[in-house]
């Protein structure tokens, strides 16, 4: 079986699965699981916990009581089982700042009842200035910080997500393309430019090969 390489770009290690496979996120198959899923919120740093405080007036209102009740009890986030910080959850499990597609905050051509992000919906109206932690923005691509400043960014499957592996083949998006927002902003334009290069060069020798 022939070994996949994981490819440098600036201080990053990139695996090669997000340049290979495809991906393209499917709501409507979906119904956002992502953020209602799992044991532990989203991972988060001090920095986007200081912004997502100051969004707090913003998404107040699309919060759940149960949700408003755990942020004036704990906050908006805490440290989990492994020493992470991640979003504070409701019930063991959803994000306290999911919302879900309902009227009077339905979003049209998405299913009823579809998870949706109350940060990412105030930003887009202009209402606040944080989108969301990076560590959502990047999903399926999972960040791991390393001694001397080095990064690596793998890809992460999990079943809630199959549907859009799926799409992103149909559509054929790899996955470093679909991300290219949340990756720009997490590691700056040039660096992005470079990944597009280094993609390129990859793919010509990974098909010749």
């Amino acid at each position: 079986m022939k070994q996949i390489p994981i490819l440098e770009v600036g201080e990053v290690l990139i695996s090669t699965s997000i340049l290979t496979e495809k991906f393209c996120c499917d709501l409507s198959a979906c119904g956002g699981a992502c953020c209602i899923e799992g044991d532990a919120g989203a991972p988060v740093s001090i920095e986007e916990i200081g912004e997502i405080e100051d969004s707090l007036d913003a998404v107040w209102s699309l919060m759940s009581a149960q949700a408003q009740a755990v942020v004036d009890r704990q906050g908006v986030a805490y440290t989990d089982a492994e020493g992470d910080l991640v979003t504070s959850i409701v019930n063991g499990k959803d994000c306290v700042f999911t919302y879900y597609n309902y009227p009077p905050h339905t979003v049209e051509g998405l299913p009823p009842g579809c998870c949706l992000c109350a940060l990412e919906k105030a930003c887009r109206e202009g209402r606040s200035r944080f989108m969301k932690p990076i560590s959502c923005a990047l999903y399926p691509i999972r960040e791991k910080r390393f001694s001397g400043g080095l990064v690596g960014l793998n890809l992460h499957r999990w079943a809630v997500c199959d549907a859009a592996f799926r799409k992103g083949a149909e559509l054929d998006i790899p996955v470093y393309r679909f991300l290219r927002e949340p990756l720009i902003r997490r590691f700056g334009k040039e660096w992005y430019h470079e990944l597009e290069i280094v993609a390129e060069e990859f793919e010509k020798t990974y098909s010749e090969g």
